[in-house]
């Protein structure tokens, strides 16, 4: 008993500290599976404990090194990391995923004014659904706008406090993925991304997730440089990436120059999708920023009507 309890966590803890969604054998089932490693990392007092009862040192032992891999994974999203020295401009970034359209728009536009944001993602937006929000009063609050709506959960739009201009969206992509450079005042640029891939529940949606993630933009300075944008604009991504921090796959984008803003502010671990269901809530609604930025605050909050949380970040750019 002792050492399956071990076995068990530590073949979890194996599988997630080896990105077992990057894994040839085992990625399509590891991928819905890894989403719930916060769940696994709070219990894994039990293998320690049912070792200890049985007096079996060796897999306590074996139980505890488990325990630590977990930990470290986990929890350094709710305490917070280092923040890098930024005094640009400050903007505020709001993610909401509608729910096939049926989020409450005048919650959703106090929720824009409540935030003050600067920009705002809106994922699973139909094209009968944009005359109700902006009739509510989101252009009012958000005059500037690109939108790609479609049937069912494949639209999304972008919407703007300062001036747009409409980037090409991501090429060959499930969902819609628009793209625009927003000017803010003096000047200053940035490059946001409403992003939204399938989830990775089935072999052919696992590989239709992993493709549209890996198209996500580069916010690196050198990859910001070659696309022939003067004064590399500042890049962020928001958006319902069917993703957790314990997907290799999301990992991989942050390590091209970008940072969770709810890591960087102790709120990783705060679910954003499943907190009305009969269901483990899980965080995978993010905000990635440029990782030059500050994030001096990140907030989620209910959306009612929708199975998702809007996630706020407000940010400082370089």
């Amino acid at each position: 008993m002792a050492w399956t309890a071990a076995g068990a966590w530590g073949t979890w803890a194996l599988v997630r500290l080896a990105g077992g969604d990057r894994l040839p054998v085992i990625q399509v089932p590891a991928a819905p599976l890894l989403a719930l490693t916060p769940y696994v990392a709070a219990a894994v007092p039990v293998p320690i404990i049912v070792a200890l009862l049985l007096r079996r040192w060796r897999a306590a032992v074996v139980a505890g090194v488990v325990a630590a891999g977990l930990l470290v994974a986990v929890v350094p999203r709710a305490l917070g990391g280092d923040q890098p020295s930024a005094g640009g401009p400050v903007v505020r970034v709001l993610t909401a995923n509608l729910l096939f359209g049926e989020a409450d728009p005048a919650h959703l536009v106090e929720l824009v004014r409540k935030t003050q944001a600067d920009v705002l993602s809106l994922q699973e937006l139909q094209p009968e659904d944009v005359e109700r929000y902006e009739r509510a009063g989101l252009t009012a609050l958000l005059p500037h706008k690109t939108l790609d709506t479609r049937w069912g959960a494949a639209g999304s739009g972008l919407y703007s406090r300062h001036p747009l201009r409409a980037l090409p969206s991501l090429p060959h992509t499930q969902m819609a993925m628009p793209q625009a450079e927003i000017t803010l005042p003096g000047g200053r640029r940035i490059e946001v991304t409403a992003v939204h891939p399938v989830p990775p529940i089935s072999s052919e949606s696992f590989r239709h997730w992993k493709r549209d993630l890996d198209a996500l933009p580069d916010a690196r300075p050198e990859h910001v440089a070659s696309a022939g944008t003067a004064n590399q604009p500042v890049r962020i991504l928001a958006g319902d990436f069917n993703a957790t921090l314990d997907h290799a796959n999301l990992r991989a984008i942050i390590d091209r120059g970008y940072a969770d803003a709810a890591d960087r502010a102790g709120a990783g671990l705060v679910p954003t999708w499943g907190t009305t269901e009969p269901r483990p809530p899980i965080t995978i609604d993010h905000i990635l920023v440029d990782n030059r930025c500050a994030v001096s605050k990140v907030e989620v909050h209910d959306l009612p009507r929708s199975d998702h949380r809007a996630v706020f970040a407000e940010l400082r750019l370089p």
